[in-house]
């Protein structure tokens, strides 16, 4: 059985790093996506701006920046 870092320094640093990046690419198209499927569900003329700013703020402010949108979203939506 192999060790959990290959025989690279730091190979669990960079896992856990490896990893953080990847939840930082999915969260904001997970976002984008549940914030725009439940706009046109609900009818709302703007729900691919509100995708887009869900995912720019989740790329640009984190993942909480899009999780902010989202709290926003969902408060204002009817």
């Amino acid at each position: 059985m192999l060790p959990l870092q290959f025989g690279i320094p730091g190979g669990p640093e960079l896992l856990i790093v490896l990893l953080l990046f990847v939840l930082s690419l999915v969260v904001p198209f997970v976002l984008a996506y549940y914030i725009y499927t439940d706009a046109e569900r609900r009818g709302e003329e703007n729900g691919a701006l509100w995708a887009v700013v869900a995912g720019l703020a989740a790329i640009v402010a984190t993942p909480v920046g899009g999780l902010l949108v989202l709290l926003v979203y969902v408060l204002q939506r009817d």
